[in-house]
């Protein structure tokens, strides 16, 4: 259930969409690559309300238009997945390209993470 969604689209920033529902959060990439240190820091102060928003809820990060991602990229999930199981909330990571997928198998994230592949 759609209750409302924020958009924050900045030329040369991360764009992301964030949906709130009244169990589920989502919050859509939509670019291809982040890569560099500085959309990693834009992408990481654009996250941070909406965990504390988010409290005791799921929130789902679609990762759909996105086909490559930086190590730091990586650690910042990791952060995130600890803020939000501080939070007594649930994280979901949802549509993740075949090869980043294979980058989490490798690095064991596959095991710390709650992922979802497309389709189902």
């Amino acid at each position: 259930m759609r209750l409302g969604a924020e958009a924050f689209m900045e030329p040369n920033e991360p764009k992301i969409k964030v949906e709130y529902g009244t169990e589920v959060t989502i919050v859509t990439f939509d670019v291809d690559n982040i890569l560099e240190e500085q959309q990693i820091k834009e992408l990481e102060a654009a996250l941070k309300p909406v965990i504390t928003r988010n409290e005791e809820r799921k929130l789902v990060l679609n990762f759909g238009h996105v086909r490559f991602m930086s190590s730091a990229f990586l650690g910042l999930l990791v952060k995130v997945h600890k803020r939000v199981i501080e939070t007594g909330g649930h994280l979901q990571l949802l549509n993740l390209d075949p090869k980043i997928h294979k980058v989490f198998e490798i690095t064991q994230l596959t095991k710390i993470f709650d992922i979802v592949r497309a389709g189902g």
